[in-house]
């Protein structure tokens, strides 16, 4: 028994590997963050948006989309993940692929199920995201700029749903969107860089391996001057608040990386660099709460 039950914990550790269950709980988070200090009208209280049991539905369905994009994607990179994750391929190969490709189908129906409690129109948006997950996973990441347009794309894809719940279109929704979905890109174009060997080795064309990393490197630089558009855009033209001083660390960090890109050779250097994008995409995921401290505090009160 106890080793029946030691191999099953190292089964469900695997599995929550696989499917980055910290990436998904933070998802969730960002998700209701955004719900309660953004997106929902402000007639809305705290209490009812997370009562609101049609968001939590969307937000559910939305977690087990991810959660089977992790797996579909971990699925067919397993041969590249050998060679640029070897400690964590391991790890992941402790359930087995027919099982993991099992789950992935049964996470896909059980979503669109729930999805389908919500509306038709929700039924559809998670059925175009599952099939473009598996689309991106099958063959667009493979492609220079395809792949990194729609794997920053699908990343924000979740707050869509969320969007068109509450039917709301402000522009300085999508000014902010336009912000995280450029950080994003870096992020997915570092990866490409940290991952340059195995990438190499199955003939994954992307950026680094088709045009180099001296192109790669030029185009994180404009990226990063290309963020000063949307912060400049929020910082002038909306009220943020103290989020205003997020933008502008996220601002003095992306010139820090900037410079240190050109210096990164080695792939513990473009770890640290990843590190790097993924801590201004979490923080600024808790400095939502500074766009507006009265509603934070009429939210919370």
């Amino acid at each position: 028994m106890p080793k029946k039950s030691s191999k099953l914990l190292l089964k469900l550790a695997s599995l929550f590997s696989v499917v980055r269950g910290y990436n998904i709980l933070m998802i969730v988070l960002a998700q209701y963050l955004a719900s309660v200090f953004i997106i929902a009208p402000k007639y809305l209280s705290t209490k009812e948006i997370l009562l609101d049991f049609n968001l939590f539905l969307l937000i559910l369905a939305s977690s087990l989309v991810i959660a089977s994009g992790y797996i579909i994607n971990n699925f067919y990179d397993s041969e590249k993940d050998l060679i640029n994750r070897p400690l964590k391929t391991h790890i992941d190969n402790l359930v087995s692929p027919q099982t993991k490709l099992s789950i992935y189908f049964i996470l896909n129906f059980v979503a669109v199920i729930i999805a389908s409690y919500v509306s038709f129109n929700s039924v559809v948006f998670f059925s175009a995201y599952i099939f473009t997950i598996w689309l991106y996973s099958h063959r667009l990441k493979k492609y220079a700029f395809i792949g990194n347009f729609a794997a920053a794309l699908l990343a924000v894809t979740p707050f869509f749903a969320v969007f068109i719940y509450y039917i709301n279109f402000d522009l300085v929704i999508f000014v902010h969107a336009l912000f995280l979905f450029t950080i994003i890109s870096m992020r997915e174009l570092v990866k490409d860089l940290e991952n340059l060997r195995g990438d190499f080795a199955q003939d994954y064309q992307t950026i680094p391996v088709k045009y180099g990393p001296k192109l790669s490197k030029q185009l994180l630089t404009f990226s990063s001057i290309l963020c000063l558009i949307p912060v400049y855009i929020l910082l002038t033209y909306f009220e943020v608040g103290y989020m205003k001083y997020y933008f502008i660390l996220s601002l003095v960090l992306l010139f820090g990386f900037s410079v240190s890109v050109w210096y990164a050779k080695k792939k513990i250097h473009y770890l640290i660099l990843h590190n790097l994008l993924k801590f201004i995409i979490v923080f600024g995921v808790f400095c939502i709460l500074l766009i507006d401290l009265d509603v934070f505090i009429k939210r919370i009160f």
